[in-house]
């Protein structure tokens, strides 16, 4: 799968241990920063990866910041692109089963490499449902257009 990545400072550490699990899985994965732990903005990292997703360069978007709220909210500001900050592997599984999200993010601050691992399986392995949840993606992809 082509899966994009990337990272403040705060999601660092998290963003790197979570790109080599990726690469040595087979995923390509490409990484749009931070590169450092030095303090960076993540609006612009996360709008990189979030249009990456939108326009079709990557399948999926994995984001994270310190508590993995700043990026979900820029990510959701790119038309065709749904994240949500998950916090463990049932919130994953609902957030792509039933809406469809495109973009994970997580808060390098709050959760473990450990427990992100399943998060992120989770994420990547579980299909969306369809049926009632698709007319309902439908209309979340009609308001952004309102």
């Amino acid at each position: 799968m082509r899966i994009v990545i990337g990272a403040d400072h705060g999601g660092f550490e998290l963003k790197e241990h979570v790109r080599d699990l990726l690469a040595a899985q087979g995923h390509e994965v490409t990484d749009v920063g931070a590169f450092t732990a030095e303090s960076v903005d993540y609006p612009p990292i996360a709008e990189r990866a979030a249009r990456m997703v939108a326009a079709g360069e990557a399948e999926r978007g994995i984001l994270v910041c310190g508590s993995g709220n700043g990026v979900a909210i820029v990510a959701n500001k790119v038309p065709g692109v749904r994240a949500v900050n998950a916090h463990d592997v049932d919130e994953t599984l609902l957030a792509r089963q039933h809406n469809a999200i495109n973009v994970l993010t997580l808060g390098g601050r709050r959760i473990t490499a450990a427990q992100a691992e399943p998060i992120v399986a989770a994420f990547l392995d579980t299909e969306a449902e369809g049926g009632r949840h698709e007319r309902r993606v439908a209309q979340i992809t009609a308001a952004e257009g309102r």
